[in-house]
């Protein structure tokens, strides 16, 4: 896989800024997972959400409903997100992940 077939966009939606006063865009990112390989899809996951600060969200973009994913994202780091589901299917699935 080439680095350039994951695709990370940035949503209009607005969330919290960090307030550090750089300038940067403060929307919402996405993470489309449909053209990760299966294998690392969900350590893709984890690494993106661990860049997450509190109060800042994340949209992850599936192919199928990730319940196995969140299942595991609550076993490694309880209670620390917040799931809104934003589109459910049939193409693809996508949730807002805001870390508390």
């Amino acid at each position: 896989m080439a680095i350039e077939d994951v695709t990370i966009t940035s949503r209009d939606e607005r969330t919290a800024g960090c307030g550090c006063g750089c300038g940067h865009d403060d929307s919402v990112p996405a993470l489309d997972v449909r053209a990760v390989p299966h294998a690392i899809r969900h350590a893709t996951v984890f690494g993106a959400l661990g860049a997450i600060a509190p109060g800042l969200a994340l949209d992850l973009v599936a192919p199928h409903d990730p319940k196995p994913l969140l299942a595991q994202i609550e076993q490694r780091e309880p209670g620390a997100f917040d799931v809104r589901y934003l589109q459910s299917g049939p193409e693809a699935w996508t949730l807002r992940l805001t870390r508390r």
